[in-house]
């Protein structure tokens, strides 16, 4: 590590951070230039009511603000602009920049230490979250970062080279690199490849594309995860210049090296020999995360972590924020957070980790996928609740067109839960998993299943009063 090298090389530097957001990144690059002397410009099309979180973060710090707008001279005269992922790289203020870097580009500029590298369409949120929280029993100073809302330039003076550091990394993050060599991780995990930000991409093989950065620069020293089950893992397989190992939901091809799940439990298969890493009784609901789980316990048996503290940190394993969470009960209703379900396949899963009677809250913002993947399992719930929005009314013509009664649209979360709760019965179970995005009636995801949780939470204090 460089740190001596980043402190010299910041001081009295002109540095325009773009976008400074609200989940970490731009206030985690404003910080690190700002604490090291350079000067530091913050610019963000959104207005300061909306920035106000991060602009609190920041508020001892000497920050030049240029809000709800861009000025091209803040990016002609910079040494450098740090740029947020959900800037369109076809920016024209971009092209005036001299040097355009990110939050992650910079720390894997400054980090030598081993990195584990975790992307997909859905999923990497649980592996990486997982991954972490196995390695901690023998690693305990492990940090974890990237599109989990935690910069990693956030933690970069903690670290010393022999600390293994798991990043999550969405597309947007690897075709952001600027030079993708800096890149090279120990072991880099792909989980299921699904359609997502079309809004973004002209077609499917272009995302796919920015999610193979992940491994280009591995050698066959490291280890590349890839989920066997769809055909782009398959594909992985015979592209990565890693070592490919293959994770699949049913035992595995005679010579194809991974991991499996049989009977509920997960099992490793490496050098002719098979081992137990994954116990059938886990924490986290759905048949999809004991997948996600089985990545990071392989993950974890690669980094020679021993089989019985895998198993055992696994099976505790409390799951994360957004990602089917529970949230509590209320009159014997059950209810959980899958706010982080962005796309319909991902609902579709959600529905199918519960045995309990369902009904769920979905809808929101189109981002130009097919939701016709949901309507095979969306029949089996007692009740649809949906949320008013561009995704919604695409998804009410397929309901319609089906035979699927639905409430709504309701043009607020709080109506919304509401009206299913009141049509609940005990023993039943309120899923909120929207599949689709949360712009327009929310600033991200994240703030949507806070909403959410505000939401059920302020229910039951009525119910209790």
């Amino acid at each position: 590590m460089c740190l001596k090298k980043t402190l010299e090389s910041a001081r009295g530097m002109k540095v325009t951070v773009m976008g400074l957001g609200l989940n970490g990144g731009g206030v985690e690059a404003a910080r690190f230039f700002a604490c090291r002397g350079a000067q530091v410009t913050v610019t963000d099309l959104r207005s300061e009511e909306v920035l106000k979180p991060s602009i609190e973060a920041l508020m001892d710090l000497p920050i030049r603000y240029v809000l709800g707008k861009h000025d091209p001279l803040d990016f002609e005269s910079a040494d450098l602009v740090v740029k947020n992922p959900a800037v369109r790289p076809d920016s024209p203020f971009l092209q005036l920049a001299k040097r355009v870097e990110t939050d992650i580009s910079l720390f894997l500029t400054y980090f030598s230490g081993p990195i584990l590298a975790v992307t997909g369409s859905k999923g990497k949120s649980t592996v990486a979250s997982a991954l972490h929280y196995g390695l901690q029993a023998v690693y305990p100073q492990t940090r974890l970062g990237g599109n989990i809302t935690v910069s990693p330039l956030s933690f970069l003076e903690e670290l010393n080279p022999h600390t293994p550091v798991v990043l999550e990394l969405s597309s947007w993050q690897l075709a952001d690199l600027p030079n993708p060599r800096i890149l090279k991780p120990k072991i880099a995990i792909i989980t299921c490849i699904l359609p997502d930000h079309q809004d973004r991409y002209p077609d499917m093989e272009t995302y796919v594309q920015d999610k193979e950065i992940i491994y280009q620069s591995q050698t066959k020293e490291d280890a590349t995860l890839l989920h066997y089950d769809d055909p782009y893992g398959r594909r992985f397989l015979t592209t990565t210049p890693g070592t490919p190992y293959a994770v699949s939901s049913s035992p595995l091809p005679e010579g194809v090296i991974g991991a499996y799940v049989e009977e509920g439990k997960g099992f490793s298969v490496q050098g002719g020999r098979r081992e137990e890493v994954l116990p059938e009784k886990v924490t986290v609901p759905g048949r999809h995360q004991k997948k996600n789980l089985l990545f990071a316990a392989l993950a974890l048996r690669l980094m020679a972590v021993p089989v019985e503290i895998i198993r055992q940190r696994l099976a505790d394993f409390p799951g994360i924020e957004h990602r089917l969470e529970y949230c509590g009960e209320i009159g014997g209703v059950r209810f959980y957070n899958d706010s982080a379900a962005t796309i319909p396949e991902a609902t579709a899963c959600g529905i199918e980790s519960f045995d309990t009677p369902l009904r769920l809250i979905t809808g929101g913002t189109d981002k130009n996928l097919d939701f016709h993947p949901l309507i095979p399992v969306i029949g089996k719930v007692r009740g649809i609740y949906l949320l008013d929005g561009t995704g919604t009314s695409k998804l009410k013509r397929l309901l319609e067109e089906s035979g699927i009664s639905y409430r709504g649209p309701y043009p607020s979360l709080e109506t919304a839960v509401g009206e299913a709760y009141r049509e609940a019965t005990p023993g039943e179970t309120i899923l909120f998993s929207p599949g689709c995005t949360s712009f327009g009636m929310f600033l991200n995801e994240f703030d949507r299943g806070r909403k959410f949780k505000e939401v059920v939470s302020s229910l039951q204090d009525r119910i209790i009063r």
